[in-house]
């Protein structure tokens, strides 16, 4: 889809990004169609047997932060997010935890890279502590690495596959 910030050029988007900083204004309705779109998966996935608590969501990026928004805002008890170099997107529409979060104990991987120059360290920092806030502090783990831009390393996809084992244990385990 055409990206704002991007000069208006397609590129592959989950919805419209109008500016990277704190205040810029967001695409509240590409967002919440787009979670939409993600929550009717997640339905499906239920239909087709598949318990919504082994449902993990995750990804880079805006994929990221539709994650977030995404398991915030639905009425399935979700495994877990994996949210990669993110943000928590229309993050002011959350003021405090809400106790008929069906996620507010799920457990959240965010990761990182301290030299992203696309979505600021300080946006990823900045998110965690607004996760701490609407889901159980103890269950948000947040992990910086060092050097890393905007991209994924391996120490990040080991991190990743050790909380994906530990959320979703194999199906005899449980």
């Amino acid at each position: 889809m055409p990206v704002s910030l991007n000069m208006r050029m397609s590129m592959p988007s989950w919805f419209d990004i109008y500016g990277l900083n704190p205040d810029a204004n967001e695409d509240e309705a590409g967002i919440k169609r787009a979670s939409e779109n993600i929550k009717a998966l997640i339905d499906q996935e239920v239909k087709n047997g598949i318990p919504s608590h082994r449902i993990l969501l995750g990804g880079f990026s805006q994929g990221g932060a539709l994650s977030l928004y995404t398991a915030l805002t639905t009425q399935q008890k979700l495994a877990g997010v994996v949210a990669l170099s993110c943000w928590l997107p229309l993050r002011k529409s959350f003021p405090q935890a809400s106790a008929s979060c069906p996620n507010k104990d799920m457990h959240v991987l965010q990761c990182h890279g301290d030299a992203d120059p696309v979505v600021p360290f300080m946006f990823g920092s900045q998110t965690a502590e607004k996760m701490k806030s609407l889901v159980n502090p103890a269950n948000i783990t947040f992990k910086s690495y060092r050097g890393l831009p905007h991209s994924a390393c391996p120490e990040e996809m080991v991190d990743v596959k050790r909380f994906i084992e530990k959320q979703l244990p194999a199906i005899g385990d449980e």
